[in-house]
């Protein structure tokens, strides 16, 4: 969002997470994962398969400790104005309450801004938070606009096409039902989610309660992973994911355009409706996805 608004240099430092536009990767990184063997480059826990990622997680929460930590002497050496954070979730982020009181130590006293959305009109209503709070609030208002304006152009070219029925898969072992802005992003694309309800949590799910829900096509987006893990995480498990049923599974790069609340949530629908309705909606460029099965047509990215 900040680079989205032209404050891409005054930017001092990011999250190790932090990797796009591409300049973002190469701030200084205030922040470190506590999970053991994991890896900020892959998006994963080296050696380590989704289950165990996520029963670490859980034994870590369950005991009431952190899964990141903040750099307190490097960002007090920054002497920022303003720290931008979110709280939509604990597994992604380090904790608001660590973040507001380190704020509260450094002399310059910065700013703690939270953004945490729960659907598309929240991440979008963020934006003039933002912008005001980094003095940019004519730029804000733009592209508040701009965003709006390609989701309803989005919603527009689908108008009238049947829905297929779309599964989103947030996570694997277990499964995770997409949540937040993603049941948004599947109605607005031309496509009924079968179990995800928008603003909700994502939340787990067993399979036979994905068999039940009968979807025709299956997105896999893994929190924080790309296409081509997300296709591996899919083949990996094949004889559960096929059971489902589905006539058409994708893999798409839920870091980019799923997961996280900014502006590529825009491109990340306009995926999905090319998904759900090829014939109305050309690819957008430079968005990754995959096909996973014979039955699904060739990738374009």
């Amino acid at each position: 969002m900040l680079f989205g608004l032209g404050l891409g240099d005054q930017v001092v430092a990011v999250t190790h997470e932090c990797d796009y536009p591409p300049e973002a990767a190469r701030k200084p990184h205030l922040t470190r994962s506590l999970v053991p063997t994991y890896s900020a480059a892959t998006k994963t826990a080296a050696g380590s398969t989704a289950g165990e990622i996520d029963a670490e997680v859980r034994r870590l929460t369950g005991e009431g400790r952190h899964l990141y930590e903040l750099d307190e002497p490097a960002l007090r050496e920054l002497d920022v104005d303003l720290i931008v954070t979110q709280a939509v979730c604990e597994v992604c982020a380090v904790s608001y309450e660590d973040v507001v009181a380190v704020a509260a130590r450094l002399p310059s006293r910065p700013r703690v801004i939270s953004l945490d959305p729960s659907n598309l009109d929240q991440v979008l209503a963020d934006l003039p938070r933002l912008g005001e709070a980094a003095g940019v609030p004519d730029r804000a208002a733009r592209l508040r606009e701009d965003l709006g304006r390609r989701l309803d152009d989005v919603r527009a070219t689908v108008d009238g096409a049947p829905r297929p029925r779309v599964l989103a898969l947030e996570w694997l072992d277990p499964p995770f039902i997409g949540g937040h802005w993603v049941p948004e992003m599947i109605e607005i694309a031309g496509g009924e989610d079968v179990l995800g309800a928008a603003g909700a949590k994502s939340r787990t799910a067993d399979w036979d309660e994905l068999i039940a829900s009968q979807p025709e096509v299956i997105v896999a987006m893994p929190c924080g992973w790309d296409a081509s893990q997300a296709r591996a995480e899919v083949e990996g498990r094949a004889a559960q994911v096929g059971s489902i049923g589905a006539e058409r599974i994708w893999a798409v790069d839920a870091a980019a355009s799923f997961s996280r609340p900014g502006p590529r949530l825009v491109e990340g629908t306009a995926l999905l409706a090319h998904l759900l309705h090829p014939d109305r909606v050309d690819a957008p460029e430079g968005v990754p996805f995959l096909p996973v099965g014979l039955a699904a047509p060739a990738a374009r990215t």
